[in-house]
């Protein structure tokens, strides 16, 4: 065989072997293609591939991994089980930056489906080669290195110790400021996934500086970029009442309500969670958010969304009443009673009605001014009927409960309570004639209205347990009346009265 042929007959394998792994890069785009790919073994066959002395063909082949490996767990634990991952990350060093990009994203497609494929990356050493990845010329490998940590240390506390440890932090910071948007983005998303499991990996992010940093892009144009910065703070921010302070002392306020008015969903969203996050610490933060026109900016945005869009902004509303009474006059001065009202009857998630019971629960408990500006929004029958309702989830029956409870007990506006005699079952129905027995000893025009209306009827009607709780609230709404009139709607009075008649005898002159 001369020397030509036999330069042929590389030249044909060559060729042979970048068809077959463009190939299968391609085929693997489809999730059609993915199980008869697996049933005939190209795990084995890609495996070698990465080790080929033509760079295209081992990213490629890398390429092909990781589009199958991202398909499914089942397909992620062959890429462990085959023993690729040691000669990825051997080769992550090692090769140019077209196959840096293609490993890292391996690695990424592999630990993003569970904590246990995960730790197999870290196991292999891939952590350090990661991070060095992170300091490479190239934006694009930065960027790949970036996701696949992120993605490790988004699941469970350990993994992302490994990834501090590994030192990546004070890099993802260096590489939120740099130029290229798709960086920056990918390096938010993996500071936030580090800071989300405990305080004290949120206050590794925040001694790296990048709280600063993040804080100056919100009012980036970029959507994508401010959706990953919000988050990052709020997961920051959620920890304790310090790591709140932090994210406020970097002046992310007003800035911050400007978000709530975006056009993207997502932005809307993770704004109102970064306030709600602040917020919920303790009442001077809520006095704060109060101060820098956060509750109008948060009602508004719930007015102008629909579903889990508005689940944040809801309970930031909950946590800022709950604090004192006059934040929880602010929600009701800012007309968030009305919003959460029109979420409690309009949303079909029974999560978000749930939200909005409690939130409404939280802003009536206080003082019978704070119980009636949630009454007179005729919210009190709507949280009636969702605690009765078979259909209601148990969580939304719960709250919906609690919520009548809190605003029941303070509640004196009587015209609100009336229609529970009829309809509220017995452990709802005690705390409304307890209610009437507080009221109507001091009001004279309630006492007349109260027998017109049909109430006192309906009192005496309550079946109640002799020395009960209950039967003293009736007691002492009867005790209101003069005695005839009791007896007068008292069941079965006119019985009595026809049996007087039947025996009466006329004076006949």
């Amino acid at each position: 065989m001369s020397q030509r042929q036999v330069l042929q007959v590389f030249e044909q394998y060559q060729k042979a072997r970048t068809q077959f792994v463009q190939m299968v890069a391609e085929l693997a785009t489809r999730p059609q293609n993915i199980e008869t790919l697996q049933n005939a073994g190209v795990m084995s066959l890609l495996r070698p591939l990465l080790l080929d002395v033509v760079p295209t063909i081992q990213q490629t082949a890398a390429l092909a991994l990781g589009r199958l490996a991202n398909y499914n767990d089942d397909l992620a634990e062959a890429v462990v089980k085959g023993d690729i991952l040691p000669q990825l990350v051997y080769s992550l060093a090692e090769q140019n930056r077209f196959y840096k990009k293609a490993a890292a994203f391996v690695l990424r497609a592999v630990g993003k489906h569970s904590p246990q494929l995960a730790q197999a990356i870290v196991d292999c050493g891939a952590l350090d080669t990661l991070v060095i990845c992170l300091e490479d010329f190239d934006p694009g490998v930065k960027e790949a290195a970036a996701w696949a940590l992120g993605y490790i240390a988004r699941h469970n506390a350990e993994l992302s110790q490994a990834v501090v440890d590994a030192g990546a932090v004070p890099l993802l910071v260096l590489c939120i400021q740099e130029p290229e948007i798709a960086l920056k983005r990918i390096a938010a998303s993996a500071l936030s996934d580090i800071a989300k499991h405990s305080p004290e990996l949120a206050q590794t992010v925040v001694d790296a500086g990048a709280v600063a940093h993040l804080a100056q892009m919100i009012l980036n144009p970029d959507a994508k970029l401010k959706h990953q910065v919000l988050s990052a703070l709020s997961q920051v921010a959620k920890h304790s009442v310090d790591l709140a302070e932090m994210v406020v002392e970097a002046e992310i306020f007003p800035v911050v309500l400007t978000c709530l008015k975006d056009k993207d969903e997502y932005v809307k969203k993770n704004a109102s969670t970064l306030i709600r996050e602040i917020a919920k610490h303790t009442p001077e933060l809520s006095q704060l958010v109060v101060n820098a026109g956060g509750v109008a900016a948060v009602i508004d945005c719930i007015g102008s969304c629909k579903g889990n869009t508005r689940l944040p902004g809801i309970m930031m509303l909950g946590y800022i009443a709950a604090h004192s009474e006059n934040l929880a006059m602010a929600v009701i001065i800012s007309k968030g009673v009305p919003q959460l009202s029109v979420c409690l009857s309009e949303e079909p998630e029974d999560h978000i009605k749930a939200a909005a019971a409690w939130a409404l629960g939280q802003i009536g408990r206080h003082t019978p001014e704070h119980a009636r500006a949630v009454a007179v929004t005729n919210t009190l029958p709507v949280l009636l009927s969702l605690y009765m309702s078979t259909e209601s989830s148990e969580d939304l029956q719960v709250k919906s409960k609690k919520a009548i409870k809190n605003i029941l007990q303070k509640c004196t506006y009587l015209p609100a309570l009336e229609p529970f005699l009829y309809d509220a079952p017995p452990n709802i129905l005690k705390h409304v004639v307890g209610q009437f027995s507080k009221v109507l000893p001091h009001d004279s025009k309630a006492r007349r209205l109260f027998v017109t209306s049909g109430g006192l009827k309906k009192v005496q009607e309550i079946k109640a347990e002799p020395g009960s709780l209950l039967q003293d609230y009736i007691n002492c709404i009867n005790n209101c009346y003069p005695e005839e009139i009791v007896r007068y709607y008292s069941p079965g009075y006119s019985d009595i009265l026809l049996q007087r008649v039947d025996s009466y005898q006329p004076l006949i002159n």
